[in-house]
């Protein structure tokens, strides 16, 4: 079957998958989540492991930027970061994500947004600094490949940030403001409005810090605009808008310090929707539009070189449209049928300010790819003990102008006493960049897609107060691109392996109406280490809370990460502490302190992290 003819018979079965004549069913769930299945779901129902954190566990945080909450509270993430606040982008960024050893840098993890890809079009990795608290009403974290739903760069998992929203009639506004160690300043405002069948929601953020290094300044700008309407009690129509606009600075290793080595950013993300829930039956049919506006100047060490005469420049887009439905067209079935087309693309340049060149642009690449791909996804409950899942996606990229078929296959076992097993196998796979294929000497421009396999064993239990989870996996991957020497000179080719297996562990417990403690460790085995994939990492947190008071800490242990592979790796401890109280209905106060056993240590290498620091704020809610 030609991939022109899979697609049609795709097309056509949306309709009839949309209008199917389902009886509802009401069913306790007793958590639920929506990545990996396109559909809400009991989560003891999927093959896939998924951590959610909330709204309230976000906001309890008091952080601007999502990311390092997850590295706390999702077993086997790990985060790169450099300093207080910015990831930044270039030489001596951070902002790395890499889940059971498998990298986002290498744009092998994917995060979304509200289900939409948010790549880099050039390098195809994301921009961390663009996921801040202020849009996320959750967020879900699926551990192991998610190809067979969503694609390229979901090869080792996916981040889904799903956007805010108000429930009920009203108005709410709130704001969130912030000041501490290094001159650094965080603020947050929001409008939330529902009033019958229409909703908006609006937020703005400003970040800064002075960095706790010189030349390591850091400002960033960021909006969200959100409207919804209801056009029925059926059909809803929602489109937003949200812009990140940042300033970093780099200031180098500390034995080869930088100067002017300064980058000014923007990315912005806009999308509309049209979604349906009938009964059982749901979809959604949406376009996006990704976009990347990139100024980035490399500095110069003074003690060897002069000032650059030359800003490296990009532009970059993302655009895509998306539909899919989901239905069940008898007992205890689920079949969900979708399509997706992404357009790839970017400019980059070199633009010379001063010197011979002055006024001359130089171009790297002026790029595009397309990718079209089917899928489709089937449930089946066989006995209430017993849930079978398999899926397969068809994809087809104009680069390759070849045929990647990615299956899914999973059982899961709900069973009594709150036990949940799980067993699942899968595949991954991501399609070259335009940087691996175009840019710069190593590219090779018939690259074929990386691809891998995740075998995966999964427990959880809850017993009363207490919630208990294990996940044993083996991941196998070959056609790795990695740059080697061919005929004396550096190439990207397909000649890399991964054997990577592992062991993550969880454990919450509510002990009482105010105390409850919580605690996730990973092992990680890797056949060949990568950067910024730690052997071991420990999680222990507690809290105590009140209904105007709540103390929250943790300790963070992480064992054998290698910030270089040709040095020794790093073993460290991190204590932080986070508290709040409520003064009026209206006004909190809070305060959290980061590093307090003063640690000295490194993520990425040559970057030593700050240590204990400190913020305090305050936060209005009307």
């Amino acid at each position: 079957m030609t991939h022109n003819n899979f697609l049609l018979l795709l097309c056509l079965m949306l309709p009839f998958v949309a209008f199917a004549q389902t009886e509802k069913t009401d069913v306790e769930l007793s958590e639920v989540v929506v990545t990996g299945m396109r559909y809400v779901s009991d989560i003891r129902h999927t093959p896939y492991t998924v951590t959610t954190l909330t709204r309230n566990e976000i906001e309890k945080n008091n952080m601007p930027s999502l990311l390092p909450l997850l590295g706390e509270q999702v077993p086997g993430l790990f985060l790169t970061q450099r300093g207080l606040l910015g990831f930044g982008v270039s030489g001596g960024a951070a902002g790395g994500i890499t889940l059971r050893g498998i990298s986002s840098s290498a744009g092998q993890m994917m995060v979304l947004i509200d289900g939409h890809p948010q790549y880099q079009g050039i390098f195809g990795h994301q921009i961390s600094d663009s996921y801040q608290s202020q849009l996320a009403e959750s967020v879900e974290v699926l551990r192991g490949p998610a190809s067979a739903i969503y694609g390229s760069n979901a090869m080792g998992g996916v981040i889904n940030i799903v956007t805010r929203k108000i429930a009920e009639d009203g108005v709410k506004t709130s704001a969130n403001v912030g000041y501490g160690s290094y001159n650094t300043l965080q603020a947050q405002v929001g409008n939330m409005v529902k009033s019958g069948k229409f909703s908006s929601v609006v937020s703005a953020s400003y970040n800064r810090t002075d960095g706790h290094r010189s030349n390591m300044e850091f400002e960033q700008y960021s909006g969200l605009v959100k409207l919804g309407y209801e056009i029925s009690d059926h059909w809803k129509a929602v489109a937003e808008a949200n812009v990140t606009h940042f300033n970093a600075s780099n200031p180098g290793t500390e034995s080869r310090p930088l100067l002017e080595a300064d980058q000014e950013i923007t990315r912005g993300e806009t999308s509309v929707a049209i979604e349906n829930k009938y009964g059982s039956t749901s979809g959604a049919a949406s376009f996006f539009y990704n976009f990347g506006h990139h100024h980035i100047n490399d500095g110069y060490n003074p003690a060897v070189a002069s000032p650059q005469q030359k800003l490296f420049k990009s532009n970059d887009r993302l655009v895509g449209f998306s539909a899919y439905e989901s239905t069940s067209l008898f007992s205890g079935n689920r079949v969900t049928v979708g399509f997706d087309y992404f357009h790839v693309g970017g400019h980059a340049w070199d633009d010379y300010f001063s010197g011979e060149k002055a006024g001359i642009s130089s171009d790297y690449a002026d790029k595009s790819m397309d990718e079209t791909a089917g899928y489709l996804d089937f449930r089946q409950t066989i006995a209430p003990w017993l849930v079978a899942n398999a899926g397969v996606r068809y994809d087809y990229s104009s680069q390759t102008e070849s045929e990647e078929w990615i299956p899914a296959f999973g059982l899961a076992f709900p069973l009594p006493k709150g036990i949940s097993l799980k067993a699942t196998v899968s595949k991954g796979f991501r399609y070259a960049t335009i940087r691996e294929l175009y840019m710069f000497p190593p590219q090779n421009s018939e690259l074929e897609p990386e691809r891998l396999w995740n075998y995966e064993l999964g427990y959880s239990q809850k017993i009363a107060s207490l919630t208990l989870g294990a996940n044993f996996y083996y991941i196998k991957a070959d056609n790795i691109i990695q740059t080697t020497m061919v005929n004396g000179k550096p190439r990207n080719i397909n000649t890399g392996e991964i054997e990577n297996k592992g062991l993550e562990l969880s454990v919450v417990y509510r002990i009482d109406d105010n105390w409850s403690v919580n605690s996730n460790y990973s092992y990680l085995d890797m056949e060949t280490p990568v950067l910024a994939a730690p052997e071991q990492m420990l999680h222990v947190g507690g809290s105590y809370s009140t209904v105007k008071f709540e103390v929250s800490t943790g300790l963070d242990y992480v064992a054998g990460l290698y910030t270089n592979l040709d040095s020794s790796r790093e073993y460290f401890t991190l204590w932080n502490l986070r508290v709040s109280y409520q003064l009026l209905d209206w006004l909190g106060v809070w305060a959290r302190g980061e590093n307090l056993l003063n640690q000295k240590y490194e993520i990425n290498s040559g970057f030593p992290m700050p240590k204990a620091n400190f913020m305090v704020g305050v936060k209005l809610n009307f």
